[in-house]
C-alpha cells in the first residue's frame, strides 16, 4: 500500500480530515508526522536562513521527521481559496523551498489551489493528483466529493461541539462519523470564557506555545476558539471591522477577534508568530478595537524559537488575575 506523508504542521489543523479522506478513498495509507519538539524545531531551522518564520521552520522539521516514513509526501501549494483574498507567500512557495532545501525527501505531491482560476483548472489538479493512485476518473472524483463532504463535517462538528482542533480531529478517527455528521450538542460551559485568536498552526501546537491551552484549562477556563464561529459570522465581523478581507486567514484573528469582543466574553488572548507582517497587521486591528470599546481585556502573546516558556507563564498569570479582580469587582457592582 502507497503511504502518503502529511507534515503535522501549518494548514494540517484547517485541512487534514479532508486530506485524510481524499487518500484513503483511493487506497493509500496516510502517514502523519509526530508533535512538534524541540528536536523538529532544530532539525527544521538547521535548513533555512535565520529570518524564515517559525511556521515554516517547523514545517520543514516536520518533513524531515516523514523521510524514510512513506513514499510521498503531501505538500499543496494554497494560493486562494476565495476570489480576490489571497494567501502568505510562505504557502505559495512551500513545495519548491522544500525540495530545495531537504533533497532528502521523498517525492512531493503538489496541487496549486487558486478559486480566481477557471473552476477547470482546480479540476483538472485534482485528477493529476488522484492519478498517483488510480487511472479511474470516477474514482478519483468519488475521492473528492467525499474529501469536500469531510471537510464541511469537520467544521460543523467543531462549531456545533465547541470543539477545538485536535479534539475533533481524535474524535473523527473514524472518517464515517465526519461523513455522515452525526454530532451531539454543545456541553455547558465552565465558569470564565477566554477566546483565542490566530492560526492554527500556532495555537494548537503545545511546544511553540509552551502549553497554553492546558494551562489554560488547569483554571477551569471557557476555551473559545475561532473553529466554534460559523464562517459567515467570521466573515461578517472581518467586513466590519476591515471592510474586504485581503489575506485567505483573515478570519482566523481579525473575524474571530470582531466577534468575541462584542459577546461577552472574559478576556481575548491573540497568539503570533514574530516576524509575521500580515499577523502582525491584523492582530493591531483588534487590539485598536479593544480599546476602543474597552469592554474585554486584550493580550497579544508573539512567539519565536527563543520565547522563554518562564515569559509566558509570568504574562498568562497576570492576565488572569486581571480577569479575576474585574470579575469579583463586576459581582460586587451588581450586588
Amino acid at each position: 500500500m502507497t503511504r502518503v506523508g502529511i507534515p503535522r504542521a501549518l494548514l494540517y489543523y484547517e485541512y487534514y480530515p479532508m486530506w485524510r479522506t481524499f487518500f484513503e478513498e483511493l487506497g493509500a495509507e496516510v502517514v502523519i508526522s509526530p508533535p512538534t519538539t524541540q528536536t523538529i524545531l532544530t532539525a527544521g531551522s538547521s535548513r533555512v536562513v535565520s529570518d524564515t518564520c517559525l511556521p515554516v521552520k517547523i514545517f520543514l522539521g516536520h518533513v524531515l521527521s516523514l523521510v524514510n516514513q512513506c513514499d510521498f509526501i503531501f505538500i499543496p501549494a494554497i494560493r486562494s481559496v476565495k476570489r480576490r483574498v489571497y494567501n502568505c507567500a510562505k504557502f505559495l512557495g512551500l513545495p519548491d523551498m522544500t525540495r530545495a532545501v531537504i533533497p532528502e525527501s521523498p517525492p512531493i505531491l503538489d496541487i496549486d489551489i487558486d478559486v480566481n482560476r477557471p473552476r477547470r483548472v482546480l479540476y483538472r489538479a485534482i485528477f493529476q493528483l488522484g492519478r498517483h493512485f488510480t487511472w479511474n476518473p470516477v474514482r478519483i472524483r468519488k475521492a473528492a466529493e467525499a474529501a469536500w463532504q469531510a471537510h464541511l463535517n469537520y467544521y460543523e462538528l467543531m462549531s456545533r461541539q465547541a470543539l477545538m482542533p485536535p479534539q475533533a480531529i481524535e474524535l473523527s478517527t473514524d472518517t464515517q462519523e465526519l461523513k455522515t455528521g452525526t454530532f451531539n450538542d454543545i456541553l455547558t460551559p465552565p465558569q470564565a470564557s477566554i477566546a483565542l485568536i490566530g492560526h492554527p498552526y500556532i495555537l494548537y501546537d503545545d511546544h511553540v506555545n509552551h502549553r497554553l491551552i492546558p494551562r489554560l484549562q488547569k483554571y477551569d477556563i471557557n476555551i473559545l476558539t475561532p473553529e466554534i464561529v460559523k464562517p459567515e459570522i467570521l466573515d461578517e465581523n472581518t467586513a466590519r471591522l476591515v471592510g474586504s478581507a485581503y489575506w485567505t486567514y483573515e478570519h482566523e484573528v481579525v473575524g474571530a477577534g470582531g466577534y468575541y469582543l462584542n459577546n461577552q466574553v472574559n478576556g481575548i488572548i491573540g497568539i503570533m508568530a514574530f516576524g509575521c507582517g500580515p499577523d502582525s497587521l491584523m492582530m493591531d486591528v483588534v487590539r485598536r478595537q479593544a480599546a476602543r470599546l474597552q469592554s474585554t481585556p486584550f493580550m497579544c502573546l508573539t512567539l519565536e524559537e527563543h520565547t522563554a516558556e518562564a515569559g509566558i507563564i509570568t504574562r498568562l498569570e497576570a492576565f488572569l488575575d486581571m480577569i479575576s479582580r474585574r470579575r469579583r469587582t463586576e459581582k460586587q457592582v451588581c450586588v
